[in-house]
């Protein structure tokens, strides 16, 4: 599998917000692995986080706009996109403002700003969401459809018809996102001229100018727009290009239009906070199908998660055996509850217990219908917890480890004699001094029988 990406070293740009005015300081900063894409709004109080999340739109008018907690974000399309299109799966966006800078309405600048500050690869595993049937959403009111199917890699293709004379059917494609800077990137956001009255007309666009968003004349121009317009641009003339187009900009490519509704696809779908394999043919996208199809796809991919259920060679040769397991854990009968450690890597373990009738909670704990402590569950998942964090310390016989927090706790199915418990822990975030932040999980006859997030703390033994 691949290894997660973040980049090298913190990059700024500065620039005007599109509908606020607003000048802009944007710093792109490298993240721990499994911390995806957040937003910092560090002109605030406390510098409140915003997670990348499909379920935290609040509005897609004019772009796409989150909130969290009272605190809002504007236009989160255009850098979302350039990140994907970098390859990179955990950044920090600090920025001093409600939105990013619209720059020249692509994503050129901030992929130019990613390769400046380089990438590299981090010691985690990147997942991947593998399509493997037609997944769709259609918006009826407005006949826009996006579907998803199984692919070797994630392609994209936007097919648009704005049934007007200057811009009528387009299409464009990504068949290799590591063709985003080269055939995407560039492609710049536009507006029709009707459109751009109305938002003149309600303070909506106070960064726009003719360098950052492409004008489509779908109406003749009166004199007192064509006024407006200079005032609003500042312009001293304005003029209409041959193909329809507000002059100070000639297109990079003809369809730039479609292969702009792409990128907005691409940094919509960035919201669904997971990497995706498979091919998106988007009909007719704007903002709100897209977020919804991926509010629809990370709600998907979530119920997968949780009800995935690792396969593992119970008959191979563990890692760990119980001897060495008590080596590392203080741990003993009756409350030592791990019998093997089955993997172990720097970010995830894995254990294993075999529930016996033999156990002594069994005498008192529904006698006649034995029924596992659903406590002690959640302690045999932090002593696998244990040992991924004692593993990180040269002499671990000399450490103990202690609980700190436990949240999100939920038993889903009982676990009784005869069964064996898997307990897979995975890192949330890397370890700082001494303590480990993890989601576990405990399966049982092919189900979840637990989950919680754990935090615990080792400390040197004292004599």
């Amino acid at each position: 599998m691949a290894k997660q990406k973040t980049i090298v070293q913190e990059v700024t740009i500065q620039g005007v917000g599109l509908h606020t005015g607003q000048q802009v300081t944007m710093t792109l900063k490298p993240a721990p692995i499994n911390n995806g894409f957040t937003f910092v709004r560090v002109d605030l109080e406390g510098s409140p986080i915003i997670q990348a999340d499909a379920n935290l739109v609040v509005s897609t008018e004019r772009g796409t706009n989150l909130e969290h907690k009272g605190v809002n974000l504007h236009t989160t399309e255009h850098v979302l996109a350039a990140l994907v299109g970098c390859d990179l799966d955990n950044v920090i966006i600090e920025l001093n403002a409600s939105e990013p800078p619209i720059m020249d309405g692509s994503s050129k600048y901030f992929v130019e700003a990613v390769e400046k500050a380089g990438c590299v690869e981090q010691d985690a595993e990147r997942y991947e969401y593998i399509v493997k049937e037609v997944i769709s959403f259609a918006d009826e009111r407005t006949g826009s459809e996006i579907i998803i199917m199984p692919a070797d890699e994630y392609q994209v293709t936007a097919m648009v018809d704005f049934g007007t004379k200057v811009l009528g059917t387009q299409n464009a494609t990504l068949k290799s996102m590591s063709d985003f800077k080269s055939e995407i990137s560039e492609a710049r956001t536009f507006s029709f001229l009707h459109e751009l009255e109305t938002l003149l007309a309600h303070g909506l666009i106070k960064g726009g100018d003719l360098n950052n968003a492409i004008v489509y004349v779908d109406k003749e121009i009166s004199p007192e727009t064509l006024q407006n317009l200079k005032m609003a641009f500042g312009k001293d003339e304005i003029t209409v290009k041959s193909n329809g187009v507000l002059d100070n900009l000639t297109l990079h490519y003809p369809n730039e239009a479609a292969r702009h509704k792409l990128l907005d696809v691409i940094g919509d779908l960035a919201l669904i906070g997971t990497r995706i394999r498979g091919k998106v043919i988007a009909n007719k996208p704007g903002h709100f199908v897209n977020t919804m199809f991926a509010k629809k796809m990370a709600k998907i991919i979530k119920n997968e998660k949780r009800n995935q259920i690792p396969t593992y060679d119970l008959n191979k040769e563990p890692l760990m055996d119980v001897t060495k397991i008590m080596a590392m854990l203080p741990h003993r009968y009756p409350m030592l509850l791990v019998d093997k450690i089955l993997e172990l890597s720097e970010t995830q373990v894995v254990g294993l217990k075999n529930v016996t009738m033999n156990e002594d909670f069994f005498q008192g704990h529904f006698p006649g219908a034995p029924v596992m402590p659903g406590v002690l569950i959640v302690e045999a998942m932090a002593q696998t917890g244990g040992i991924l964090i004692l593993s990180t310390v040269p002499d671990p016989e000399n450490y103990l480890t202690y609980f700190m927090k436990i949240d999100n706790v939920r038993f889903k199915n009982k676990v009784s004699p005869g069964d064996t418990l898997i307990f897979k822990l995975d890192l949330l975030s890397p370890i700082r001094r001494g303590i480990c932040h993890m989601q576990a999980i405990a399966y049982a006859n092919g189900k979840v029988a637990a989950e919680a997030e754990l935090m615990a703390q080792i400390v040197k033994k004292t004599n």
